[in-house]
């Protein structure tokens, strides 16, 4: 039975290009992420946000990633250094591109869109 990436391979007649992708899809899936999560101490809006993302971590990204929960009531100067101004804020430090969101981090398909991780699934087999 012929998938849609061999017909595409035979169809296209360069097999380099199709090995750069699946190679750039495998480096993909290997990538280590570091991520921040600034909260203001143990407030429910922020526990609700730490429990949400380490959900989405767990299931997404088990392995590969580091979380680090930073309160700005503790470590003000980092809040500053980041120019965080609300709370919950997450923020992708890498892989590149750095990215942040604000708010709400329960409304997953927003969390995995802003982590790059939606194109990702979305590319993976059933």
């Amino acid at each position: 039975m012929r998938t849609p990436a061999t017909m595409m391979k035979k169809n296209n007649g360069d097999d380099r290009t199709t090995a750069a992708f699946e190679k750039a899809a495998e480096r993909r899936q290997e990538e280590r992420y570091v991520l921040r999560l600034y909260v203001t101490g143990m407030t429910p809006r922020c526990t609700e946000a730490f429990v949400a993302i380490k959900a989405i971590c767990e299931e997404h990204l088990q392995g590969r990633y580091d979380l680090e929960v930073i309160d700005i009531y503790q470590h003000p100067e980092l809040a500053k250094d980041e120019q965080i101004i609300a709370v919950p804020t997450l923020v992708k430090k890498l892989p590149a591109p750095l990215r942040r969101l604000i708010g709400n981090l329960s409304a997953q398909e927003r969390v995995l869109f802003v982590l790059d991780l939606r194109r990702m699934e979305n590319a993976s087999p059933p």
